[in-house]
């Protein structure tokens, strides 16, 4: 009795260990697994999407009726460094569009050597007219930090980019553009008259900095005029507090950048961030505030610390702008 009582116990005992091993091999198997499918994703994200530029496509119904429609080309955040060839490339690419005006919202450096690969990739589109707001990456360098710091720290501006005094040549930068004929709305309005349409802009300095102070819109532009008109806020970054300003200063449209559309995101291209306060439903394409449309733009490249995209291919944005329904 007590034999059969000690094999017994001696057979569980030997099943519970074969169970155990199956299960720790099983683990280890997964464990693998898992490691093996997070390379594969780094890797097509640092390596195959970063350069994955595509030109994203909007129409928006906000001019006068019977206005003719009008053509916007939205860059943002480039972050050029020496020896983006394929960037480049993809920028003069652009040209192609022929847009009626181009929109820069800025963040187009990540490196202090980056303005010559920058003005050689603008080149074909500082031929046509343009405007221009800075970002912090206009100002000051990138540096490396914990990409984590993202997901509860940046939703707040910065009075400067954390850990980050190196100057980039913003002022060289910004005269290059200007006198390529860009117009700079740094905490200014002005206004410009093309193809039939009178675009009256009021721009802002980065709110990621608190550089922002907000001018309005020139006086002319509320008033009635035989030329179509349209009133366009500009910025960096889209803080709540920019948004909601530029609609109470008679904003019928906004552009924006900053959020890389998230960077990196869920499959379908949810984003789990905006690197502000916007939520990250609205870091990417049209939103509305009110019922003004507000275009953000995932930008054309990242920081140079953070190579890498994840279900967020970086893009060029073509406005059409439309007239409304009589």
């Amino acid at each position: 009795m007590c034999e059969n009582a000690s094999g017994a116990r001696a057979s569980v005992a030997a099943s519970e260990a074969a169970h155990g091993s199956h299960f720790t091999q099983s683990m280890v198997k997964f464990a693998a697994a898992g490691l093996a499918l997070g390379a594969a994703t780094a890797a097509y994200g640092r390596f195959v999407e970063l350069n994955n530029f595509q030109v994203r496509e909007e129409t928006l119904a906000v001019l006068p009726v019977g206005s003719p429609n009008f053509r916007i080309l939205h860059i943002s955040d480039m972050h050029m460094i020496p020896g983006q060839r394929a960037k480049t490339e993809f920028m003069h690419s652009l040209a192609g569009l022929n847009p009626d005006l181009v929109v820069n919202t800025g963040d187009n450096l990540s490196h202090v050597g980056g303005l010559d690969p920058l003005l050689e990739a603008l080149d074909p589109l500082l031929d046509f007219p343009g405007v221009f707001v800075p970002g912090s990456n206009c100002y000051f360098a990138p540096v490396l930090k914990n990409p984590a710091r993202y997901l509860w720290q940046a939703r707040t501006p910065q009075e400067i980019e954390e850990g980050s005094r190196v100057p980039l040549p913003i002022e060289r930068m910004h005269n290059a553009f200007e006198s390529r004929g860009w117009v700079g709305l740094i905490n200014r309005y002005d206004g410009v008259t093309l193809s039939g349409l009178r675009l009256e802009f009021s721009g802002v300095d980065d709110p990621h900095l608190r550089y922002d102070a907000h001018p309005g819109f020139s006086p002319q532009a509320f008033e009635s005029s035989d030329v179509p008109n349209i009133r366009v806020g500009v910025a960096h970054a889209p803080y709540m507090r920019t948004l909601h300003r530029f609609v109470q200063d008679g904003a019928e449209l906004i552009f924006a950048g900053h959020t890389h559309g998230g960077q990196v995101c869920l499959p379908g291209g949810r984003a789990l961030v905006s690197n502000c306060d916007l939520p990250p439903s609205r870091a990417k394409g049209v939103s509305y505030q009110g019922d003004v449309p507000v275009q953000v733009s995932a930008g054309l490249g990242t920081s140079r610390f953070a190579p890498v995209r994840l279900f967020c291919p970086p893009e060029a944005v073509l406005v059409t702008l439309t007239a409304k329904d009589g």
